[in-house]
């Protein structure tokens, strides 16, 4: 298959356009009812597995489809794609291969959970390389020095610090043995309840911003449509679980000073 001419530009376009209204459903349909997994894990979304595995098997999926294309495509070795595909492998490589090791607990994701995001991301790995190495003709070796994407890369790497540090104060709660649960409040946690996603969101807009792209700006809509509902039902659950010390402290949802 020549992938090359699988879609036209307008073809393109009609999948972002897609995927992006498909977000707009998920976003709304997330503040009534919430994803079963990590915090909100619960029985009512059916069989589950280890949550290990199921971070590994749903993250795996964007990894390997936009290595995939990489090397399908004629651009493998161009460097401005080359720089780009490494920022973007770098997030999924940490996702996929490093972070569920980390992961603390017995704790299990269910399994219709880890296909949604297996499909999302088949799809929005298929989005963000097909554009990059098929699609694009803006990525010369001069797109390295532009505005957009020396800005864009410092938010981008910000970021992925602002999710890597939030993950690790979140993991590191409690001492072994300790069962007992806290209001994490280190880093960004000053200011927010789901730094982790705040970060996620930063780094992905960075990821828009150095692309210049619609298939950048679209991802980071579906970060948001996904991530921010969740993040305000992590608020309420924190609000009464902490009630003693939550007002006092002015703590946001996933925007500092904002939301």
């Amino acid at each position: 298959m020549n992938l090359s001419t699988l879609l036209t530009q307008t073809q393109f376009n009609t999948l972002l356009l897609i995927v992006a209204l498909t977000g707009l459903v998920v976003f709304i349909s997330l503040y009534f009812v919430e994803a079963g997994y990590g915090k909100m894990t619960s029985s009512k979304w059916g069989p589950a597995i280890n949550n290990k595995l199921a971070w590994v098997l749903m993250e795996c999926p964007v990894f390997f489809v936009m290595l995939y294309l990489w090397i399908a495509s004629d651009r493998t070795w161009e460097v401005t794609p080359f720089v780009i595909f490494c920022l973007f492998q770098l997030h999924y490589f940490q996702r996929t291969f490093i972070f569920p090791l980390l992961l603390k607990g017995k704790n299990t994701m269910p399994i219709v959970i880890m296909l949604m995001g297996v499909a999302f991301n088949l799809i929005n790995g298929f989005i963000q390389g097909y554009w990059v190495f098929f699609l694009s003709d803006q990525y010369t070796p001069a797109w390295l020095t532009t505005p957009q994407f020396i800005i864009g890369t410092l938010i981008f790497l910000t970021g992925y610090a602002i999710n890597l540090h939030s993950d690790h104060v979140i993991r590191n709660l409690r001492q072994p043995g300790d069962t007992k649960h806290y209001l994490p409040k280190k880093g960004m946690y000053k200011y927010v309840t789901s730094a982790n996603y705040f970060g996620e969101i930063v780094e992905w807009t960075g990821f828009a911003v150095l692309t210049w792209s619609l298939a950048g700006l679209v991802f980071v809509w579906w970060t948001c449509a996904n991530l921010v509902p969740r993040a305000n039902s992590i608020y309420k659950k924190y609000r009464v679980e902490f009630a003693d010390e939550f007002d006092e402290k002015r703590l946001k949802r996933v925007f500092p000073f904002i939301y």
